[in-house]
């Protein structure tokens, strides 16, 4: 995996970011909410707590939502919701492309510790990673009060 930029607008009272986006963008294709967030792996309540909050935070709400009934609910992005994807992509690719010399710049590690591919590739446990045993000792040492590091010697 190469480096990329991730884009989060910090506006007042929250914010608008690649997850809410991507949750816009389902609704839009998918034509409800439930189905949205079916495909994007998250809860019912919790797609409808992020809309809910972008309806709060944009100036005209983004998703129209019908109740359900005998042929069911849907929701269809409203011209705001419409507005606001295709501004923060546009915002988004902008970003991208501004930024993309300085991200090939940086000194990264083409692969993850121990050559894997990131979190996806091979495992190392925390304790390989600091050096110690990977055993944790909650104990007092034998003959101690308890109150002394069992590892400082």
């Amino acid at each position: 995996m190469t480096a990329r930029l991730i884009l989060r607008v910090e506006a007042p009272g929250g914010r608008i970011g690649p997850g809410k986006i991507a949750l816009l963008e389902a609704i839009g294709r998918e034509g409800s909410i439930s189905a949205a967030a079916r495909v994007l792996g998250m809860s019912y309540r919790r797609a409808w707590e992020l809309v809910e909050s972008l309806n709060g935070l944009v100036a005209a709400p983004v998703v129209a939502a019908a109740p359900g009934g005998a042929r069911g609910g849907g929701a269809v992005l409203t011209a705001s919701g419409r507005a606001l994807v295709a501004e923060y992509r546009a915002m988004e690719a902008e970003a991208a492309a501004a930024v993309a010399p300085r991200l090939a710049a940086l000194p990264l590690r083409r692969t993850g510790p121990g050559g894997s591919q990131g979190r996806a590739g091979g495992s190392t446990s925390s304790a390989g990673r600091r050096g110690g045993s990977g055993r944790r000792c909650n104990a007092a040492p034998a003959g101690g009060s308890g109150g002394e590091n069992p590892h400082r010697r």
